[in-house]
């Protein structure tokens, strides 16, 4: 969990970690956690459609997100393995 707001680009916190110094369980924590913010209803504002977050997520590959986990999280979201619906979000 430590560093999970690290960014491939140097970008993130709380290190600045960058590239591959960024444990890979923290990249796919990353990942699962931004899609699962944006897709859960807050009580401040519903839920995005998962395909919007989706698209999110896919368009910071390799900048906010590891390529390589967005790389299994398109798989994962087109195959199904990912639900693209919950009762939040319609």
């Amino acid at each position: 969990m430590r560093y999970h707001h690290e960014r491939p680009d140097g970008k993130g916190y709380p290190y600045g970690l960058k590239g591959n110094d960024i444990p890979k369980i923290a990249s796919i924590i990353s990942v699962a956690d931004t899609y699962d913010a944006m897709v859960s209803t807050r009580p401040y504002r519903k839920g995005l459609d998962p395909k919007i977050a989706f698209n999110e997520i896919v368009k910071y590959r390799g900048t906010q997100f590891d390529a390589e986990v967005v790389d299994a999280f398109v798989k994962a979201f087109e195959t199904g393995t990912i639900k693209k619906r919950t009762k939040d979000s319609g």
